[in-house]
């Protein structure tokens, strides 16, 4: 079938009008060309320090103890991580359970003791004995009610020689290790806490003193009056936290402890009253012993992170091991100047954003398939620091990151050290 002259010309605008459309098209791509061809690409490399691997690790600075350098900051608590201490409980009672609380109501008991020890924990208050414009911190730590495969963490001894508490005359046993050496359960890894009573006689007697008390022995502790006085376990979180502190490594704060922000002072005042002298001596310190013992001073919290960060503490196998593997909720982004100075443990990634600048002067480390990225702008600063999987696990090492022009830099100070992530490759023969 012929075409008609009107259908002709149809065919013909039509064609012409796909062309116009085809140039325009081509004129549109070539004006978006330059446009993603001039966005450089992000490169990311692995970084590995120049080393010489004949000589010894340097030994870390004296200043990786101080406690000084683990003070949590306020702006930035995730850079000091939550420490959690795993702890039991022993209930020691006579052989007829005459004597302590009975299993269900030791648990109910103890599990609200534990609950307002960690709500102590989780506030702090001005230390009422420490110099004008002291800071109140953040300390970072909690316990853990730790069980085993049959058991809920909380045990029950029927011991006629082992179940009571006696804190003075001759009969003194408040140092004895023995019930610890008998019922301790994990001891090499679990705070074991042993609730005990004041035998009849001693509370008879008008010069014992048979209220809360207790005594701090390695990795155990021992403490007597919970059962005995009736009171609700509101009153004995202090007696619990001031007892742990001690295992921590405080000293009693009224006497010289070693910390700058606590004040010697008579420590005869149990709480505070509006004439003279407790008006003016009271403390609420949580090493003194009065009726509040919820505060602590920067110092005493660096203390005790010093501790927990130790890798030769004792104290720092009873804690839960939370940086083993990477946890994504606790990745870290450095986006102005910090310094870590102090050791760390970290449960996630650290990137060192642009304009961030990150230095690492002692031992940090970094979790199972965790890293540490420098993105372009961002500088590490590796301070003759030690960086590793504290759990003997891989992680993925460091990362510089460049766009166009823009590179992120790390610079080594002090030669760093490297372990548990995968070695530098073989270097190419020429």
């Amino acid at each position: 079938m012929q075409k008609t002259k009107s259908e002709k010309q149809k065919t013909k605008l039509n064609r012409h009008n796909l062309l116009h459309l085809a140039f325009a098209c081509q004129l549109l791509l070539l004006l978006l060309l330059p446009t993603v061809s001039c966005s450089p690409a992000l490169r990311t490399e692995p970084y590995f320090p120049e080393t010489d691997k004949t000589e010894k690790p340097p030994r870390p600075d004296r200043s990786c103890g101080d406690w000084r350098n683990y003070l949590p900051d306020p702006a930035h608590p995730e850079f000091v991580p939550l420490r959690l201490l795993r702890v039991n409980f022993h209930v020691m009672n006579s052989s007829d359970s005459s004597h302590n609380f009975q299993p269900e109501a030791g648990r109910t008991y103890l599990k609200e003791l534990l609950a307002r020890c960690n709500e102590a924990l989780d506030s702090n208050a001005r230390n009422w004995r420490s110099p004008e414009g002291t800071a109140v911190l953040p300390r970072r730590y909690r316990y853990v009610l730790t069980s085993q495969p049959d058991d809920d963490g909380i045990y029950f001894h029927y011991d006629d020689s082992l179940y009571f508490f006696i804190s003075q005359g001759k009969n003194q046993n408040n140092y004895s290790r023995k019930v610890i050496e008998k019922y301790a359960v994990g001891k090499d890894s679990i705070l074991n806490i042993f609730v005990m009573v004041h035998p009849d006689d001693s509370i008879q007697s008008k010069t014992y003193r048979a209220g809360g008390q207790g005594i701090a022995l390695g990795t155990a502790l021992k403490v007597a009056g919970i059962f005995e006085t009736k009171e609700p376990p509101g009153n004995f979180d202090g007696l619990i936290n001031h007892e742990i502190g001690h295992i921590l490594g405080l000293s009693h704060a009224w006497l010289e402890d070693g910390c700058p922000d606590t004040e010697n002072h008579p420590n005869k005042c149990w709480q505070w009253s509006k004439d003279p002298p407790c008006r003016d001596q009271a403390t609420n310190n949580m090493m003194d012993y009065n009726a509040y013992q919820f505060a602590l001073t920067p110092c005493q919290i660096g203390r005790i992170q010093a501790v927990f960060a130790n890798e030769k503490s004792a104290l720092r196998r009873c804690l839960v091991p939370t940086w083993c593997v990477r946890n994504p909720g606790q990745d870290i982004v450095v986006r102005d100047t910090v310094v870590w100075e102090g050791a760390r443990d970290i449960s996630g990634n650290v990137t060192v954003a642009p304009g961030g600048l990150l230095r690492i002067h002692c031992r940090v480390s970094l979790p199972e398939n965790g890293r540490i990225t420098v993105q372009p702008g961002g500088r590490l600063l590796l301070d003759g620091a030690r960086l590793h999987n504290a759990c003997g696990r891989e992680w993925e090492g460091i990362f510089v990151q460049t766009k166009g022009d823009l590179k992120g830099e790390v610079l080594a100070l002090k030669p760093p050290v490297l372990e548990n992530c995968p070695p530098e490759p073989p270097k190419r023969k020429r």
